[in-house]
């Protein structure tokens, strides 16, 4: 970590400032990043460290994610992100799993702020003269859950602290509960959805297909699924739906109008998933919630 200045706290009449500690990443920044930004990037590590092997792109804005996709190539991954996303790429950190060369570097100057495991140097020069905050994260990404932390928020009531979500998927708990079984494209869609859900905040709902997301609903307490399904439209027919919690027979029925092929959730009543039988949907349970405030 170099000696990182932060522009403004949330706020641009908030002072900030950030510490290394113990457990702080190797990283560098050219540019100029806000206590947002901080929270922003940090949030989408969360994600693209889920897919450190993999040609992964992740869209982040006001720390929330707003797209995540893998591809062939991070060209592909890339495009994937803004065809999920289209109206918040543009002002979005981007996130990527992989070195950022100078090809990569056209597409992704379009944004503003670019996360990368490495830069070419004519990559680097192309960011720097169209004036583009670049971050290296010299940390292996394959390495970054090791550096989570305990969670710590301070509170007038006191210090509260809980230990970081290392939550993985088992084969002892994650179960097909349904009728209809998916097929090995579903369960790595669903897999993937799994992980996106994991990391966004509380209430999340998840569409997704063909390894992108269509949809990322979060901290809606009530009419999440139907919010998702409403930005997904279309995409949704025969896409994956997570949730990071139960879902309802209604959120079922919703499933049903937007042609869900599969749901993945913690757990499932049997009248829920009676309900996912009539429609032919598939359920699979992993008997984990992901609950994040």
């Amino acid at each position: 970590m170099n000696n990182l200045e932060i522009a403004c706290g949330e706020n641009s009449y908030q002072t900030a400032s950030i510490e290394e500690n113990d457990k702080t990443i190797d990283y560098d920044v050219n540019g100029e990043l806000s206590f947002v930004d901080i929270m922003t990037i940090s949030k989408g590590l969360n994600i693209i460290s889920e897919f450190f092997d993999v040609n992964a792109v992740v869209t982040a804005l006001n720390t929330g994610i707003s797209a995540v996709a893998l591809g062939k190539s991070l060209e592909d991954a890339y495009q994937k992100t803004i065809d999920s996303n289209p109206v918040d790429y543009m002002n979005a950190i981007v996130l990527v799993s992989a070195e950022v060369d100078s090809e990569v570097a056209k597409l992704l100057s379009k944004t503003n702020k670019i996360v990368a495991p490495k830069f070419t140097q004519s990559a680097i020069e192309l960011l720097e003269r169209r004036g583009i905050t670049y971050v290296t994260i010299k940390t292996p990404l394959k390495d970054f859950k090791q550096f989570w932390q305990n969670d710590i928020k301070i509170t007038p009531l006191g210090t509260l602290k809980q230990s970081p979500n290392t939550s993985e998927l088992s084969k002892e708990t994650f179960k097909i509960a349904s009728m209809a079984k998916p097929n090995v494209e579903q369960i790595e869609d669903a897999v993937f959805a799994w992980k996106v859900a994991k990391h966004v905040n509380s209430q999340a709902i998840v569409i997704a297909k063909d390894l992108q997301t269509y949809a990322i609903s979060q901290g809606l307490y009530t009419a999440s699924v139907e919010f998702a399904l409403d930005y997904a439209c279309d995409a949704s027919k025969d896409a994956i739906l997570a949730s990071d919690m139960p879902i309802t027979i209604h959120d079922i029925n919703a499933a049903a109008q937007g042609r869900i092929a599969l749901v993945i959730v913690p757990f499932a009543t049997s009248e829920v998933i009676a309900a996912a039988d009539k429609f032919n949907i598939s359920v699979i349970t992993t008997g984990i919630t992901n609950v994040l405030y």
